[in-house]
């Protein structure tokens, strides 16, 4: 069984020749690196992440933690991995020196991150939500809250969480109940309860320090009186020394379908005991600046499907290789030995698709890091500018799709392994029922794809639709090969068409209800998401083309690089022409579905 984790030479293709990542080195705070101090990091992620998060991927799944005399228990190699994480300086490795950080870049960090999912997405979810919740704390929190929880965040002796969802709200964040009362003292006292908090509970850390979201008594209704609070387990004095046990409890563990090695937790605030929480920023902005751990997870969600996806993927490619069973149509002697089953066109093609959605929304994630570590460190300032709206812009399109298609990926994979797929002796239904979890976190796709056309394209008058459509139309031009010049043409006349119908929708917005605009809105996401990674594949494709006519390539090389064409093609022929449907749904404001009175199911 494979321990490839993600292709070495394809994420080197996409990072170095794609988006030619070595060259942020040249810039000011990456100065004292270099592509070979950035593939020394990820290939102590690759090494770390087989070694520490894969082998007890399986057993974590089997074992998942339990609710014991109220306390966590869980297998002690999550702790393991967790903190081996943390001393190889993975928490801190985006972060500035000053803080024990190595200024890496997004991409490189991302990267790296792609390897402890791919190994471990349970494990893997620890580091994730608490890197995230650092981030909010350093960008929003005050000087007191920086020094007091980002030093034992960034070395792993705290964890992080995001508390957002209660019982009766679900998504409907404008609805939260849990409030936040005043005191003398500075702090505020937290009441109320919170379901799915992921790594809410956990034996690793000695600290969890939860970013909770509360409405202050009095504040205005809806999501503008929502405030954002620092609510740790433990209080601790200014020297970080523990003074006592805060008042918010674990109510119970949630058992998913996947993702079984993080914990999934209902809490409670303020029912045994006071519980202090501490505002972030300014009152009722809490909102606004959960946006930002929200959006970082977001990111984070749509790189996780892709690479989920992507190891089920190699997991069925090498099943599909040594797995010897009939033969092909054209052979008509019942004696021949079988062959591979990869000899199967059929078996192709669901190699071929996983392929395609895999590395494509692999590129696609890839190119969401180079627009964080554009729009932080560019040196032109209307570069930085750009990159921050293009990359809200494509935000619920780079949760969205990865989401959707890593899962259909993993479906494939199980496929391909026949009447094994489904069983617990091979890997690749874990990974769909760890990737099923993602089309549901961080906001469903469908409000993802209620935020892309409600509100997203038409912000700053439509300027970020008109940045991508500008650096797509760059690719388009640099199409020069008959075979991406075909493509090419293709992207070009389904983006026109694209751009057409959001004009219409954009006009009817003005003069209609939205409820009528906005029921198709998952075709939109469809459509743009399609589009977005048609767009990767034309990089990609444009690049081989160029590497394969430069010759003095190596077998496996041409190989490689014929792979990536082919896959372009597979995107080109059989994926983007399925939004000539979106097309005409949208156009036509279908109303099957919003006409369909509940009285009617």
């Amino acid at each position: 069984m494979t321990d490839t984790l993600i292709d070495r030479r394809d994420l080197d293709f996409l990072l170095y020749d794609v988006m030619d990542t070595a060259a942020l080195s040249s810039r000011e705070r990456f100065q004292d690196h270099s592509r070979e101090t950035f593939d020394a990091v990820i290939e102590t992620a690759d090494r770390m992440a087989r070694e520490k998060f894969a082998p007890h991927n399986s057993l974590a799944d089997k074992q998942e933690p339990s609710f014991v005399n109220g306390e966590v228990e869980m297998l002690p190699e999550v702790k393991e991995a967790f903190h081996a994480y943390a001393e190889a300086g993975f928490l801190a490795g985006r972060y500035d020196h000053d803080l024990g950080g190595m200024q890496l870049p997004e991409s490189v960090i991302a990267a790296c991150n792609g390897f402890f999912t791919a190994a471990n997405p349970g494990t893997a979810g620890y580091p994730f939500l608490t890197t995230a919740a650092a981030n909010l704390i350093r960008v929003f929190g005050s000087e007191e809250q920086q020094a007091k929880y980002l030093p034992p965040m960034l070395d792993g002796r705290y964890s992080g969480t995001m508390a957002l969802t209660e019982p009766h709200a679900g998504s409907s964040l404008s609805d939260i109940r849990t409030s936040a009362s005043p005191t003398d003292d500075g702090h505020y006292l937290i009441k109320g309860a919170k379901i799915y908090i992921s790594g809410g509970e956990q034996s690793i850390t000695e600290n969890i320090v939860h970013l909770v979201l509360a409405k202050i008594k009095g504040a205005p209704p809806g999501v503008k009186g929502i405030s954002l609070f620092i609510v740790p387990k433990f209080l601790t004095d200014a020297d970080g020394q523990v003074t006592g046990r805060n008042g918010v409890a674990l109510a119970g563990l949630i058992h998913k379908l996947g993702y079984r090695g993080t914990t999934s937790t209902a809490l409670s605030f303020g029912d045994d005991a006071p519980c202090h929480g501490y505002l972030v920023g300014e009152p009722h902005q809490g909102l606004k600046y959960m946006f930002q751990m929200m959006n970082e997870a977001r990111l984070g969600v749509g790189f996780g499907a892709a690479v989920i996806g992507y190891r089920g993927y190699l997991h069925s490619l090498e099943y599909a290789r040594d797995r010897l069973q009939g033969r092909k149509p054209s052979e008509s002697d019942p004696t021949s030995p079988p062959v591979p089953i990869i000899e199967h066109a059929d078996v192709r093609r669901m190699l071929l698709a996983q392929k395609a959605y895999c590395e494509g929304g692999l590129a696609l994630c890839l190119y969401g890091a180079r627009l964080v570590d554009d729009q932080h460190t560019h040196p032109d300032a209307d570069v930085r500018e750009q990159s921050g709206k293009l990359l809200d812009l494509l935000t619920p399109i780079m949760k969205a799709w990865p989401s959707e298609y890593g899962p259909k990926a993993n479906d494939l994979a199980i496929q391909v392994y026949g009447g094994a797929g489904y069983t617990r002796e091979y890997p690749v239904e874990q990974c769909w029922r760890d990737n099923r979890l993602n089309p549901i976190h961080e906001g469903t796709n469908g409000i993802q794809a209620l935020d892309l056309l409600g509100r997203k394209v038409w912000q700053d008058k439509s300027y970020g639709l008109q940045l991508l459509m500008k650096r797509m139309q760059a690719d388009l031009e640099a199409s020069t090969t008959a075979r991406c010049q075909q493509w090419a043409l293709s992207l070009s006349e389904t983006l026109q068409r694209a751009v057409k119908v959001t004009q219409e929708l954009g006009a009817a917005l003005m003069k209609e209800s939205p409820d009528g605009v906005l029921a198709n809105a998952s075709c939109y996401l469809h459509l743009f998401g399609h589009i977005a990674v048609a767009w990767m594949w034309l990089r990609q494709a444009n690049v081989a083309e160029f590497k394969l006519a430069s010759g003095g390539l190596s077998e496996q090389e041409r190989h490689f690089l014929e792979g990536k064409l082919q896959a372009a093609q597979y995107f080109f022929h059989w994926e983007l022409p399925t939004v000539a449907q979106d097309i005409v749904l949208l156009q036509n404001r279908d109303d099957t579905c919003l006409a369909m009175k509940p009285e009617w199911f």
